[in-house]
């Protein structure tokens, strides 16, 4: 078997990108639907709805418990779980507030452009879509579940 088809027979693989992939085109769609324009950075971007980074973790974890003989009693659905659980967290949090920080800065260097100031600003505005919401979490979560379940079936 080559390299390809053992890629394209590893279940637990293809739904965790399966539920990545899934996540940014539907993000990409609620994006456009919302701003009324495409943006092509939403395809790969982070932070939105729903959020990639639990879709893709919950298709590993829910995966790796279906393709284990001993389920979630497995060593290997536990590193997936925990794994899971810190990404999921740090989207959140971490990642969260490095995007409202990031919305507050713009904000403060746009004064200081009005205020006529010869503060120095960056050429591209901060990143503020980077976490999530534990509502954005949550759905991601369901989709990357339901995604194993269905590549599963």
């Amino acid at each position: 078997m080559n390299i390809w088809e053992q890629l394209y027979n590893n279940k637990i693989l293809v739904s965790a990108v399966t539920g990545w992939f899934v996540a940014q085109v539907l993000k990409t769609i609620m994006h456009m639907i919302i701003s009324r324009q495409f943006s092509a950075e939403r395809l790969v971007g982070s932070g939105g709805m729903p959020s990639s980074h639990s879709s893709t973790v919950c298709a590993l974890v829910t995966a790796t418990c279906m393709e284990s003989e001993l389920g979630i009693g497995s060593y290997e659905f536990a590193i997936a779980a925990t794994f899971a659980i810190i990404v999921m967290y740090d989207a959140m949090g971490v990642r969260r507030e490095t995007g409202r920080q990031a919305k507050i800065l713009n904000e403060m260097i746009g004064l200081f452009a009005d205020m006529g100031s010869s503060f120095k600003t960056p050429e591209e505005k901060l990143k503020e879509f980077v976490g999530h919401t534990p509502l954005q979490v949550l759905i991601g979560a369901i989709l990357g579940i339901f995604i194993a379940v269905l590549i599963y079936m």
